[in-house]
Protein backbone atom coordinates (compact mmCIF):
# COMPACT_ATOMS: atom_id res chain seq x y z
CA UNK A 1 0.00 0.00 0.00
CA UNK A 2 1.21 3.87 -0.63
CA UNK A 3 -0.69 7.03 -0.67
CA UNK A 4 0.16 10.57 -1.50
CA UNK A 5 -1.43 13.85 -0.02
CA UNK A 6 -1.50 17.11 -2.08
CA UNK A 7 -3.18 20.53 -1.12
CA UNK A 8 -2.05 23.97 0.72
CA UNK A 9 -3.19 25.14 4.12
CA UNK A 10 -5.44 27.66 2.80
CA UNK A 11 -6.04 26.41 -0.44
CA UNK A 12 -9.11 25.14 -1.80
CA UNK A 13 -8.69 21.33 -0.71
CA UNK A 14 -6.51 18.59 0.64
CA UNK A 15 -6.56 15.20 -1.12
CA UNK A 16 -5.41 11.78 -0.20
CA UNK A 17 -5.04 8.74 -3.07
CA UNK A 18 -4.58 5.25 -1.17
CA UNK A 19 -3.13 2.75 -3.54
CA UNK A 20 -3.22 -1.31 -2.74
CA UNK A 21 -5.97 -1.46 -0.71
CA UNK A 22 -8.09 -4.90 -1.16
CA UNK A 23 -11.66 -5.35 -2.54
CA UNK A 24 -14.87 -5.53 -0.59
CA UNK A 25 -13.46 -4.03 2.75
CA UNK A 26 -16.52 -2.47 4.53
CA UNK A 27 -16.03 1.25 5.07
CA UNK A 28 -17.66 3.36 7.91
CA UNK A 29 -17.56 6.85 6.43
CA UNK A 30 -19.22 8.07 9.83
CA UNK A 31 -16.37 6.28 11.97
CA UNK A 32 -13.72 7.62 9.72
CA UNK A 33 -15.19 10.94 10.03
CA UNK A 34 -15.14 11.20 13.91
CA UNK A 35 -11.74 10.21 13.75
CA UNK A 36 -11.09 13.72 11.89
CA UNK A 37 -13.24 15.50 14.37
CA UNK A 38 -10.66 14.51 16.89
CA UNK A 39 -7.55 15.31 15.46
CA UNK A 40 -9.73 18.83 15.41
CA UNK A 41 -10.25 18.81 19.24
CA UNK A 42 -8.60 19.55 22.23
CA UNK A 43 -8.15 22.54 24.50
CA UNK A 44 -5.59 24.98 23.45
CA UNK A 45 -6.31 24.98 19.60
CA UNK A 46 -6.58 27.87 17.53
CA UNK A 47 -9.64 29.91 15.74
CA UNK A 48 -8.99 27.83 12.30
CA UNK A 49 -10.62 24.31 13.73
CA UNK A 50 -13.98 26.39 14.41
CA UNK A 51 -14.13 27.28 10.52
CA UNK A 52 -13.30 24.08 9.24
CA UNK A 53 -15.81 20.78 9.31
CA UNK A 54 -13.18 18.51 8.06
CA UNK A 55 -15.65 16.12 6.38
CA UNK A 56 -14.93 14.43 3.12
CA UNK A 57 -15.98 12.64 -0.11
CA UNK A 58 -14.61 9.41 -1.70
CA UNK A 59 -13.85 10.41 -5.11
CA UNK A 60 -13.12 7.07 -6.18
CA UNK A 61 -12.19 3.19 -5.23
CA UNK A 62 -15.15 2.86 -2.88
CA UNK A 63 -18.86 1.74 -4.33
CA UNK A 64 -21.94 1.40 -1.89
CA UNK A 65 -20.03 1.27 1.53
CA UNK A 66 -17.47 -1.23 0.14
CA UNK A 67 -13.44 -1.06 -1.37
CA UNK A 68 -13.38 -2.09 -5.12
CA UNK A 69 -9.43 -2.82 -5.19
CA UNK A 70 -8.97 -0.02 -7.33
CA UNK A 71 -7.16 3.80 -6.23
CA UNK A 72 -8.83 5.68 -3.60
CA UNK A 73 -8.96 8.90 -3.37
CA UNK A 74 -10.30 11.27 -0.38
CA UNK A 75 -10.85 15.00 -0.61
CA UNK A 76 -11.08 17.48 2.31
CA UNK A 77 -12.75 21.01 1.51
CA UNK A 78 -10.81 23.54 2.63
CA UNK A 79 -14.33 26.29 4.39
CA UNK A 80 -11.35 28.80 5.02
CA UNK A 81 -10.47 29.10 1.14
CA UNK A 82 -13.19 31.77 0.71
CA UNK A 83 -11.75 34.12 2.69
CA UNK A 84 -8.43 33.10 0.61
CA UNK A 85 -9.42 32.44 -3.02
CA UNK A 86 -7.39 35.35 -4.25
CA UNK A 87 -4.39 35.33 -1.98
CA UNK A 88 -4.36 31.42 -2.55
CA UNK A 89 -6.31 30.93 -5.76
CA UNK A 90 -4.18 28.82 -8.58
CA UNK A 91 -5.00 31.98 -11.40
CA UNK A 92 -2.04 34.77 -12.38
CA UNK A 93 -2.77 38.01 -10.94
CA UNK A 94 -2.91 41.90 -12.15
CA UNK A 95 0.18 44.04 -10.75
CA UNK A 96 -2.94 45.99 -8.32
CA UNK A 97 -3.55 42.49 -6.85
CA UNK A 98 -0.27 41.83 -6.63
CA UNK A 99 0.04 44.92 -4.26
CA UNK A 100 -2.93 44.46 -2.55
CA UNK A 101 -3.74 40.98 -2.09
CA UNK A 102 -0.54 38.45 -2.36
CA UNK A 103 0.15 39.07 1.24
CA UNK A 104 3.81 38.46 0.70
CA UNK A 105 6.09 36.98 3.68
CA UNK A 106 9.76 37.60 3.54
CA UNK A 107 9.99 37.48 7.45
CA UNK A 108 10.90 33.42 8.69
CA UNK A 109 9.64 32.21 11.92
CA UNK A 110 12.02 30.09 14.10
CA UNK A 111 11.41 27.11 14.30
CA UNK A 112 9.48 26.35 11.12
CA UNK A 113 10.15 25.31 7.41
CA UNK A 114 10.30 29.39 6.12
CA UNK A 115 13.99 29.76 5.47
CA UNK A 116 15.16 27.00 4.81
CA UNK A 117 12.47 25.78 2.42
CA UNK A 118 12.71 29.31 0.60
CA UNK A 119 16.07 28.82 -0.35
CA UNK A 120 15.68 25.52 -1.65
CA UNK A 121 12.95 26.36 -4.04
CA UNK A 122 14.05 29.57 -4.41
CA UNK A 123 10.75 30.93 -3.63
CA UNK A 124 10.97 35.20 -2.73
CA UNK A 125 7.74 34.94 -0.89
CA UNK A 126 7.66 32.44 2.27
CA UNK A 127 3.83 31.78 1.75
CA UNK A 128 4.36 29.47 -0.60
CA UNK A 129 6.49 27.49 1.36
CA UNK A 130 4.36 27.49 4.71
CA UNK A 131 1.09 27.02 3.49
CA UNK A 132 2.22 23.19 2.47
CA UNK A 133 4.39 22.78 5.42
CA UNK A 134 1.35 23.61 7.82
CA UNK A 135 0.15 20.69 9.93
CA UNK A 136 -3.06 21.23 8.47
CA UNK A 137 -2.26 18.45 6.01
CA UNK A 138 -2.07 16.10 8.66
CA UNK A 139 -5.94 16.05 8.36
CA UNK A 140 -5.11 14.19 5.00
CA UNK A 141 -3.09 11.77 6.88
CA UNK A 142 -5.66 11.30 9.32
CA UNK A 143 -8.07 10.67 6.74
CA UNK A 144 -5.66 7.74 5.16
CA UNK A 145 -5.20 6.53 8.69
CA UNK A 146 -8.87 6.39 9.39
CA UNK A 147 -9.49 4.44 6.29
CA UNK A 148 -6.42 2.16 7.75
CA UNK A 149 -8.19 2.10 10.77
CA UNK A 150 -11.17 0.88 9.19
CA UNK A 151 -9.01 -2.48 8.19
CA UNK A 152 -7.30 -2.98 11.52
CA UNK A 153 -10.71 -2.86 12.89
CA UNK A 154 -12.14 -5.79 10.65
CA UNK A 155 -9.04 -8.17 11.20
CA UNK A 156 -9.43 -7.51 15.50
CA UNK A 157 -6.80 -5.18 15.61
CA UNK A 158 -7.03 -2.65 18.10
CA UNK A 159 -5.32 1.18 18.53
CA UNK A 160 -5.76 4.21 20.65
CA UNK A 161 -3.77 6.64 21.55
CA UNK A 162 -3.49 9.43 25.08
CA UNK A 163 -1.38 12.27 25.94
CA UNK A 164 1.03 11.49 28.75
CA UNK A 165 2.63 14.66 29.27
CA UNK A 166 1.98 18.76 27.97
CA UNK A 167 4.85 20.76 29.52
CA UNK A 168 5.79 19.90 33.48
CA UNK A 169 2.44 18.11 33.58
CA UNK A 170 3.03 14.56 33.75
CA UNK A 171 0.46 11.98 33.67
CA UNK A 172 2.23 8.63 35.56
CA UNK A 173 -0.91 6.17 36.04
CA UNK A 174 -0.96 3.27 35.27
CA UNK A 175 -3.99 2.12 32.99
CA UNK A 176 -5.69 -0.83 30.82
CA UNK A 177 -6.50 -0.38 27.48
CA UNK A 178 -10.19 0.42 27.76
CA UNK A 179 -9.49 2.82 30.36
CA UNK A 180 -7.41 4.89 28.12
CA UNK A 181 -10.15 4.49 25.59
CA UNK A 182 -12.47 5.20 28.22
CA UNK A 183 -10.69 8.52 29.91
CA UNK A 184 -8.90 10.03 27.00
CA UNK A 185 -12.33 10.29 25.03
CA UNK A 186 -13.77 12.58 27.74
CA UNK A 187 -10.83 14.55 28.66
CA UNK A 188 -10.00 17.83 26.85
CA UNK A 189 -6.50 17.04 26.64
CA UNK A 190 -6.46 13.57 26.05
CA UNK A 191 -5.65 12.68 29.34
CA UNK A 192 -6.43 9.99 31.26
CA UNK A 193 -5.85 11.02 35.17
CA UNK A 194 -8.77 13.72 35.17
CA UNK A 195 -6.93 15.92 37.92
CA UNK A 196 -3.90 16.41 35.52
CA UNK A 197 -6.31 17.24 32.97
CA UNK A 198 -7.24 20.27 34.73
CA UNK A 199 -3.40 21.32 35.52
CA UNK A 200 -2.90 20.80 31.88
CA UNK A 201 -5.86 23.47 31.13
CA UNK A 202 -4.50 26.11 33.37
CA UNK A 203 -0.86 25.60 31.82
CA UNK A 204 -2.05 25.86 28.24
CA UNK A 205 -4.34 29.15 29.65
CA UNK A 206 -1.09 31.05 30.83
CA UNK A 207 0.70 29.53 27.85
CA UNK A 208 -1.91 31.62 25.53
CA UNK A 209 -1.80 35.03 27.79
CA UNK A 210 2.08 35.09 27.12
CA UNK A 211 1.65 34.52 23.73
CA UNK A 212 3.45 31.34 24.20
CA UNK A 213 3.73 27.62 23.43
CA UNK A 214 3.85 24.12 24.86
CA UNK A 215 4.69 20.61 23.77
CA UNK A 216 4.40 17.49 25.15
CA UNK A 217 4.77 13.47 25.03
CA UNK A 218 2.08 11.23 23.41
CA UNK A 219 1.44 7.07 23.36
CA UNK A 220 -0.22 4.68 20.90
CA UNK A 221 -1.29 1.71 21.61
CA UNK A 222 -1.98 -1.17 19.13
CA UNK A 223 -3.56 -4.21 20.84
CA UNK A 224 -3.42 -7.69 19.19
CA UNK A 225 -1.19 -7.31 16.63
CA UNK A 226 0.02 -9.45 14.19
CA UNK A 227 3.25 -11.53 15.64
CA UNK A 228 5.86 -11.45 12.96
CA UNK A 229 5.15 -8.12 10.56
CA UNK A 230 8.46 -6.28 9.88
CA UNK A 231 11.30 -8.45 9.07
CA UNK A 232 15.07 -8.52 10.36
CA UNK A 233 16.78 -9.63 6.89
CA UNK A 234 17.32 -5.42 5.97
CA UNK A 235 17.58 -1.72 7.56
CA UNK A 236 14.67 -0.58 5.64
CA UNK A 237 12.26 -3.88 6.49
CA UNK A 238 12.31 -3.13 10.35
CA UNK A 239 8.83 -2.08 11.52
CA UNK A 240 9.71 -0.17 14.23
CA UNK A 241 11.70 1.62 12.19
CA UNK A 242 9.49 2.52 9.81
CA UNK A 243 7.19 3.77 12.38
CA UNK A 244 9.76 5.59 14.01
CA UNK A 245 10.58 7.37 10.54
CA UNK A 246 6.30 8.23 9.92
CA UNK A 247 6.05 9.79 13.28
CA UNK A 248 8.77 11.61 13.29
CA UNK A 249 7.27 13.09 9.95
CA UNK A 250 4.66 14.90 11.81
CA UNK A 251 4.65 18.11 12.07
CA UNK A 252 6.74 19.29 15.20
CA UNK A 253 7.94 15.57 16.03
CA UNK A 254 10.98 15.22 17.37
CA UNK A 255 11.69 11.76 19.39
CA UNK A 256 10.33 8.63 19.41
CA UNK A 257 10.97 5.69 21.56
CA UNK A 258 8.86 2.41 21.97
CA UNK A 259 8.41 0.52 25.72
CA UNK A 260 10.60 2.03 28.54
CA UNK A 261 12.93 3.42 25.32
CA UNK A 262 15.46 5.65 26.68
CA UNK A 263 15.41 4.62 30.04
CA UNK A 264 16.31 1.52 29.05
CA UNK A 265 20.00 3.61 29.43
CA UNK A 266 19.86 3.26 33.15
CA UNK A 267 17.97 0.12 33.56
CA UNK A 268 20.14 -2.82 33.78
CA UNK A 269 19.09 -5.70 30.72
CA UNK A 270 17.83 -8.25 33.27
CA UNK A 271 14.99 -6.28 34.01
CA UNK A 272 14.29 -4.95 30.40
CA UNK A 273 14.33 -7.93 28.36
CA UNK A 274 11.05 -9.85 27.77
CA UNK A 275 11.22 -13.86 28.74
CA UNK A 276 9.49 -15.30 27.01
CA UNK A 277 6.32 -18.17 27.65
CA UNK A 278 4.21 -20.70 26.18
CA UNK A 279 0.63 -22.11 26.13
CA UNK A 280 -1.62 -23.80 23.56
CA UNK A 281 -3.97 -21.51 23.76
CA UNK A 282 -2.07 -18.50 22.77
CA UNK A 283 1.12 -19.64 21.59
CA UNK A 284 4.19 -18.14 22.48
CA UNK A 285 3.72 -14.61 24.76
CA UNK A 286 5.70 -12.62 26.98
CA UNK A 287 6.31 -11.93 30.57
CA UNK A 288 6.30 -8.05 30.08
CA UNK A 289 6.72 -6.00 27.26
CA UNK A 290 9.20 -3.34 28.24
CA UNK A 291 10.44 -3.80 24.31
CA UNK A 292 7.17 -2.35 23.39
CA UNK A 293 5.94 -5.28 20.63
CA UNK A 294 8.87 -5.24 18.98
CA UNK A 295 12.11 -7.52 18.79
CA UNK A 296 14.45 -7.50 16.17
CA UNK A 297 12.62 -4.91 13.87
CA UNK A 298 9.24 -7.51 13.79
CA UNK A 299 6.32 -7.71 15.66
CA UNK A 300 5.84 -9.92 18.84
CA UNK A 301 2.11 -10.13 19.38
CA UNK A 302 2.39 -8.33 22.12
CA UNK A 303 0.91 -4.61 22.20
CA UNK A 304 2.90 -2.00 20.29
CA UNK A 305 3.61 0.62 22.73
CA UNK A 306 5.12 3.87 21.07
CA UNK A 307 5.83 7.04 22.71
CA UNK A 308 6.72 10.58 20.92
CA UNK A 309 7.55 14.09 21.57
CA UNK A 310 6.21 17.27 20.15
CA UNK A 311 7.80 20.10 20.85
CA UNK A 312 6.23 23.62 21.04
CA UNK A 313 4.59 25.14 18.47
CA UNK A 314 7.00 27.59 16.90
CA UNK A 315 4.72 29.92 15.88
CA UNK A 316 4.52 32.29 18.59
CA UNK A 317 1.88 35.47 19.05
CA UNK A 318 4.93 37.28 20.88
CA UNK A 319 7.27 36.34 17.84
CA UNK A 320 10.87 35.58 18.03
CA UNK A 321 13.42 37.36 16.03
CA UNK A 322 14.19 36.97 12.19
CA UNK A 323 15.60 38.24 9.47
CA UNK A 324 13.71 39.52 6.78
CA UNK A 325 15.41 37.64 3.32
CA UNK A 326 14.59 41.08 1.26
CA UNK A 327 16.17 43.63 3.15
CA UNK A 328 18.33 41.16 5.35
CA UNK A 329 16.96 43.60 8.54
CA UNK A 330 16.52 42.02 11.90
CA UNK A 331 12.77 42.10 12.52
CA UNK A 332 10.22 40.06 14.61
CA UNK A 333 9.46 36.93 12.70
CA UNK A 334 5.83 36.97 10.79
CA UNK A 335 3.06 35.67 12.53
CA UNK A 336 0.50 33.11 11.69
CA UNK A 337 -2.70 32.22 13.04
CA UNK A 338 -1.83 29.26 15.51
CA UNK A 339 -2.46 26.86 18.80
CA UNK A 340 -1.15 27.51 22.04
CA UNK A 341 -0.87 23.54 22.81
CA UNK A 342 -1.57 21.08 19.87
CA UNK A 343 -0.33 18.15 21.99
CA UNK A 344 -3.98 16.54 22.14
CA UNK A 345 -4.27 16.86 18.49
CA UNK A 346 -1.11 15.40 17.87
CA UNK A 347 -1.70 12.23 19.84
CA UNK A 348 -4.38 11.97 17.12
CA UNK A 349 -2.29 12.10 14.32
CA UNK A 350 0.38 10.21 15.41
CA UNK A 351 -1.95 7.25 16.43
CA UNK A 352 -3.04 7.37 12.37
CA UNK A 353 0.51 7.44 11.46
CA UNK A 354 0.90 4.14 13.08
CA UNK A 355 -1.93 2.24 12.20
CA UNK A 356 -0.87 3.28 8.30
CA UNK A 357 2.62 1.80 9.23
CA UNK A 358 0.69 -1.48 10.54
CA UNK A 359 -1.64 -1.73 7.48
CA UNK A 360 1.00 -1.22 4.59
CA UNK A 361 2.79 -4.05 6.52
CA UNK A 362 -0.06 -6.34 7.10
CA UNK A 363 -0.96 -6.10 3.33
CA UNK A 364 3.17 -6.18 2.14
CA UNK A 365 3.29 -10.05 3.90
CA UNK A 366 -0.21 -11.22 3.09
CA UNK A 367 -2.37 -11.99 -0.12
CA UNK A 368 -5.12 -9.05 -0.40
CA UNK A 369 -6.64 -8.27 -3.70
CA UNK A 370 -9.85 -9.26 -1.85
CA UNK A 371 -10.46 -9.12 1.98
CA UNK A 372 -11.90 -12.63 2.23
CA UNK A 373 -8.19 -13.77 0.66
CA UNK A 374 -6.50 -11.42 2.96
CA UNK A 375 -8.46 -12.41 6.25
CA UNK A 376 -8.15 -16.50 5.74
CA UNK A 377 -4.49 -15.94 4.78
CA UNK A 378 -3.67 -14.03 8.14
CA UNK A 379 -5.95 -16.64 10.45
CA UNK A 380 -4.00 -19.65 8.38
CA UNK A 381 -0.58 -17.99 9.80
CA UNK A 382 -2.12 -17.09 13.05
CA UNK A 383 -2.53 -20.85 13.33
CA UNK A 384 0.97 -21.81 12.07
CA UNK A 385 3.03 -19.62 14.23
CA UNK A 386 0.82 -20.56 17.63
CA UNK A 387 1.60 -23.78 16.71
CA UNK A 388 5.17 -23.15 16.13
Amino acid sequence: MRFLTSGESHGPKLTAIIEGFPSNLPVDKERMESELFKRQGGYGRGRRMQIEKDSFEFGSGVRHGKTLGSPIMIELTNDDFKSWTKIMGSDPLSPEEEDTLKRVITKPRPGHADLVGGMKYNHRDLRNILERSSARETAARVAVGALCKELLHALDIDITSRVKQIGEVVDEGEYSYSEIVEKAAVSSVRMADEAKTKECEALIDAAKKKGDSIGGIVEVIVNNPVPGLGSHVHYDRKLDAKIAGSVISINAFKGVEFGLGFKMASTPGSKVHDEILYNEAEGYTRKSNNLGGFEGGMTTGMPIVVNAVMKPIPTLYKPLMSVDINTKEPFKATIERSDACAVPAASVVCEHMVAIELATSILDKFPHDDFEELKQSIEQYKTRVREY
